[in-house]
């Protein structure tokens, strides 16, 4: 019994970790590490609007990340928010809408994915 608490605290943060943030729409999964996703959303959001693209690494070893939609400032802009997987391998994308931007940003990420 003493130790019943401590495991239903375990399970319940681990729900709430297995869950996108708040405000972000999940876009999909790839096989590939986190900092080549967004390495790659990246490279398609320049080349497509020459312009240039804020990339904000939000754990060591380029682990996990937001890519800003050109145009958009951290920390509330809209961006691909590329995080590890939470289930299994691989790394999970999402998208963060603001003010009207990435109206055809899912396509873009889709396709790093």
């Amino acid at each position: 019994m003493k130790y019943l608490p401590i495991i239903a605290m375990a399970i319940t943060i681990s729900a709430c970790a297995a869950q996108p943030p708040a405000g972000v729409q999940s876009v999909g999964t790839s096989q590939q590490p986190p900092k080549v996703v967004g390495q790659c959303i990246a490279k398609k959001w320049a080349d497509k609007t020459q312009q240039q693209v804020v990339a904000q690494n939000t754990m060591a070893n380029d682990a996990a990340m937001d890519v800003y939609v050109p145009g958009q400032q951290p920390p509330n802009g809209a961006a691909a928010i590329v995080r590890p997987a939470y289930q299994g391998g691989g790394t999970w994308v999402g998208f963060r809408a603001a003010g009207g931007a990435g109206s055809d940003a899912t396509g873009d990420i889709s396709a790093c994915l």
